[in-house]
């Protein structure tokens, strides 16, 4: 039986690819306060702006591939069972050919009706006022906004809850609840956290590699097949 390997991705796995980390140094994404583009309270406020936001995004990811960290992590398909658990709303993990990811945010090339947020479909082009579900109500984005509940969470949860080894790249592990999930592995899980500022040391089960992704990966990957095999 193959030993299952857990990896938790935030922006940090995709800005190699040249998707942007959304929010800088000043809180604000794109130039937009976060309440403006990513809650509830905004989309109603102003819809036009947060669907203009996210289309923004959409056409972003056309112009974009998965980076060697991507395509190292589906690659490891061959040795491991391996789940990823991501923060982003890329498909770039998906394009580079993981084959079992859960999006905790939710996805850009996806939409779903306001009314009924089980009505989910897939969406490539600019949404607009105007497009509707089956039933006439308007689209969104299919995006965890802000004060909404993460409803893949449990399965994520559940997923941890199994791991022989953890990966974390590329986030801070500041965001709840998706932070709280490292704490649901078994007790001295090998975790191999990759961040090129890290803000936590090494410790008996814990591996920091401060280097971004697309070395990070490789050389935790290295270190998993060296002691486990």
């Amino acid at each position: 039986m193959k030993k299952h390997v857990v990896v938790l991705t935030g922006a940090g796995m995709s800005v190699e690819s040249g998707i942007k980390t959304f929010r800088d140094a000043n809180g604000l994404w794109e130039g937009h306060d976060v309440m403006e583009v990513a809650t509830p309270e905004g989309f109603r406020a102003n819809p036009e702006l947060v669907l203009d936001f996210y289309n923004q995004r959409r056409r972003q990811l056309f112009e974009v591939n998965p980076n060697k960290a991507h395509l190292d992590l589906a690659a490891l398909e061959n040795e491991f069972k391996v789940s990823i658990i991501t923060q982003n709303v890329d498909d770039l993990h998906e394009r580079a050919g993981s084959s079992n990811v859960i999006h905790l945010h939710g996805e850009l090339l996806k939409v779903r009706s306001t009314h009924d947020a089980l009505d989910i479909q897939k969406w490539t082009s600019d949404l607009v006022l105007g497009d509707t579900c089956k039933k006439g109500h308007q689209l969104r984005p299919h995006i965890v906004w802000f004060g909404e509940e993460v409803p893949m969470m449990q399965p994520a949860i559940n997923i941890c809850e199994t791991a022989h080894i953890l990966m974390i790249i590329g986030t801070s592990m500041q965001v709840y609840p998706a932070a709280g999930l490292m704490h649901y592995v078994p007790n001295n899980t090998p975790i191999y956290f990759i961040d090129p500022k890290p803000a936590i040391e090494s410790k008996h089960n814990l591996t920091v590699i401060d280097k971004p992704a697309t070395t990070g990966v490789k050389e935790a990957i290295q270190k998993i097949i060296t002691t486990v095999g």
